[in-house]
């Protein structure tokens, strides 16, 4: 991609916050660096949010929350559905671009965001005009039930920088389409995906004062005020447990509602009658995809003593073939990492699980001097009780465990304290649907490398949360509901 491509790009994106259908400088005047991690230079600068930014965009947000709630779910419905076609028209390339630029993520993957986010706005559309209520006579007869579903109220969102715009639009969908009016706080990694998220519902139409968008180079001094304010109902988080953790006891103050999308730790499990070739195809899909920093990415790989010394020699020889570099170049399998911080954490990882025993089977170096860039890596002969086996490694790192026994499997699975997302392949049918019911995990991918889709319901078990998003149950959240009781009529 050109240079006057990404300068012309930089020069038509947003950056200020974006409050009543508006692009406005902070009130404060500062702004933060948003850096290119291939490069670690700054792409940008952008307008930095203060707290009395967040009081404005709730007393707007509280004042659009009726007009919004009894706006007809058909017209909602259309809002989201020209939102999407924006999103996947006009705005796909820059968002794709953004995304890159910001993030680090390969362009094709980019691009797959643009499609995998966009659908959740479109399949919201949908939604929006099948919420239903009840009607029904009481037991005892003397009353008739209406139950009504109604929009909860004022939401905070708050989205990680690795998916930046599939994790807005995930919660912005449902909220919309019920309803709800909005407050985004996404990462300060990734705000410029969010901003133009913001300028696409503009264009669509969505009435001023329903989203407002608040970067911010710290998160707290935006959202601790929000999350107190009496006028809020709820709060969605995409992030870490421990911060997840932090926003529950927050929200407890005020009894909000919460959904809880939190940490993962994937399980990828190889059984001995498994396609090898395909295990092998989709562990590179699913580890490396992200570069590994996805909250459903496998983490660590258990495979089977029978089938070992054949998997990790494929799977190794596989991770090696991986081209790293600027994702913007469209030969890249593999970007940089977020951030400097990021790739520290990742590398210190490698450095004490080698420590511990384990061998570099490929990768593991830095193969650059500039960016953010960490080589594929697969550990093998590692210590199913080390580091970084039971904590997430958010990078393209891939320990490979051996085992030899499924119950005892499940056992070490389901001894930790998260339970996302999982990956198992075999071809034996009742092992599938025995881990089904005995593995203490939210989704589980078989024989495949991904299921995310925005027809599916999206959530965890334990620490990975609570709540689901996408799928008919992924508006759920976003309702309330109101039992009318009244006479029951008479009908003799």
């Amino acid at each position: 991609m050109n240079d006057s491509r990404i300068a012309d790009l930089l020069e038509r994106i947003p950056t200020g916050v974006f409050i009543n259908g508006e692009f406005t400088e902070s009130s404060s005047g500062n702004r933060f660096d948003v850096r290119n991690p291939a490069t670690g230079e700054v792409l940008i600068t952008v307008a930095d949010s203060t707290p009395e930014d967040a009081a404005r965009a709730m007393d707007l947000a509280a004042e659009a929350q009726w007009d919004w709630a009894v706006t007809a779910p058909r017209e909602r419905a259309e809002i989201l559905r020209r939102a999407f076609e924006l999103a996947t028209g006009k705005y796909k390339d820059d968002l794709a671009t953004v995304m890159t630029l910001e993030m680090g993520k390969p362009l094709d993957q980019a691009y797959g965001e643009v499609t995998y986010g966009a659908e959740f706005l479109r399949w919201f559309s949908e939604e929006a005009a099948r919420i239903r209520g009840d009607y029904f006579r009481v037991p005892e007869g003397h009353l008739q039930a209406v139950v009504v579903r109604r929009p909860v109220g004022p939401c905070l969102f708050i989205t990680p920088w690795n998916f930046p715009l599939a994790m807005a639009t995930r919660k912005a969908g449902p909220a919309f389409a019920a309803g709800n009016v909005a407050i985004l706080r996404p990462s300060q990694e990734t705000p410029l995906t969010a901003l133009l998220f913001a300028q696409i519902m503009n264009e669509a139409g969505l009435p001023k004062g329903v989203l407002a968008v608040l970067p911010s180079k710290s998160s707290r001094p935006i959202t601790g005020p929000l999350i107190q304010d009496p006028r809020m109902r709820k709060i969605s988080f995409t992030g870490s447990t421990q911060v997840g953790k932090a926003l529950l006891k927050e929200a407890a103050e005020n009894v909000l509602r919460t959904s809880m999308e939190l940490g993962g730790n994937a399980p990828f499990i190889v059984f001995e009658d498994a396609d090898i070739d395909k295990a092998v195809e989709a562990a590179v899909a699913t580890k490396m995809r992200n570069m590994g920093e996805a909250c459903n990415a496998a983490d660590h790989f258990f495979v089977h003593t029978d089938v070992y010394d054949e998997f990790t020699e494929k799977f190794a020889a596989h991770i090696a073939g991986q081209k790293v570099g600027d994702g913007l170049d469209e030969s890249t399998d593999v970007g940089p990492l977020v951030s400097e911080k990021q790739l520290a954490d990742v590398s210190a990882m490698i450095d004490r699980a080698v420590e511990a025993g384990a061998k570099i089977a490929a990768g593991g170096g830095k193969p650059f001097n500039t960016g953010y860039f960490l080589e594929p890596t697969v550990l093998v002969d590692v210590d199913p009780e080390s580091d970084i086996v039971k904590d997430e490694i958010f990078g393209p790192v891939a320990p490979v465990i051996r085992f030899d026994d499924e119950a005892e499997l499940i056992k070490t699975i389901n001894k930790d304290s998260v339970g996302l997302g999982g990956y198992f392949h075999t071809k034996d049918m009742n092992r599938v649907m025995r881990l089904a019911e005995r593995l203490e995990i939210g989704m589980l991918g078989v024989n495949s490398a991904t299921i995310s889709n925005a027809s599916a319901p999206f959530g965890g078990m334990k620490h990975s949360g609570m709540g689901r998003e996408g799928g008919k149950e992924g508006i759920e959240d976003y309702l309330q509901t109101v039992y009318v009781g009244m006479p029951a009529a008479d009908f003799f």
